[in-house]
């Protein structure tokens, strides 16, 4: 399967703004944007003037690494978002903060998504008491996600119980438990992805 591999850091400072890629490192000094707040690249400080097609283009690519998706699987979840009643851009971003590694990161059973997809793809999760491993799951309005018992003694998941997690209004968390739960599937105040969604309509709609 396809995927990114270059520096994750390179995608903020391409962006202009934290993707928060790293987990921890994106909330320290240690972050590329810190030190760098430039695109990368030997003509990264020059200022050049960004005509519509580059705005549109640039929002796109700009959720796409947010969310951590590549163009065939952004592209065809447009097109599904495209498909179904309401605003094509608020049901893109619904769509993609309902996947299940998103679900699972803003729940803080891990520290980014690349992390929570990891841990998807590894069968650490339950949900509705079946074991799923598909990153891109959707989730739905009462689905409860669980960490799978034999995985709860990990380190990893041991630290979980000691922090204090903000989450959503629309997800619950029983931090003791392992456990969270889809209140309702979240509106487009409810997503605090900094992404002008009518500028990515607009550029596939050309």
């Amino acid at each position: 399967m396809a995927r990114y591999t270059d520096a994750s850091c390179r995608l903020c400072r391409r962006e202009g703004q934290k993707l928060f890629l790293k987990g921890e490192r994106c909330y320290g000094t240690k972050c590329a944007i810190e030190k760098r707040n430039y695109a990368p690249g030997q003509h990264g400080q020059s200022r050049k003037k960004i005509s519509d097609y580059g705005l549109q283009l640039r929002e796109k690519q700009k959720a796409k690494r947010f969310y951590g998706l590549l163009e065939t699987q952004f592209r065809n979840l447009f097109d599904k978002a495209a498909k179904k009643k309401g605003m094509t851009g608020e049901n893109l971003l619904i769509m993609l903060e309902t996947r299940l590694d998103n679900t699972v990161f803003r729940m803080g059973f891990a520290s980014s998504r690349k992390e929570a997809r990891q841990l998807v793809t590894h069968s650490h999760f339950l949900v509705n008491g079946k074991k799923v491993d598909i990153p891109s799951y959707e989730v739905k309005a009462g689905d409860v996600i669980k960490v799978k018992e034999k995985s709860t003694n990990s380190p990893k998941f041991k630290e979980i119980r000691d922090m204090a997690i903000s989450v959503p209004s629309w997800l619950t968390v029983d931090v003791e438990k392992l456990e969270g739960r889809v209140i309702v599937l979240p509106k487009r105040e409810d997503i605090d992805t900094q992404v002008a969604e009518h500028l990515i309509v607009e550029l596939y709609s050309k």
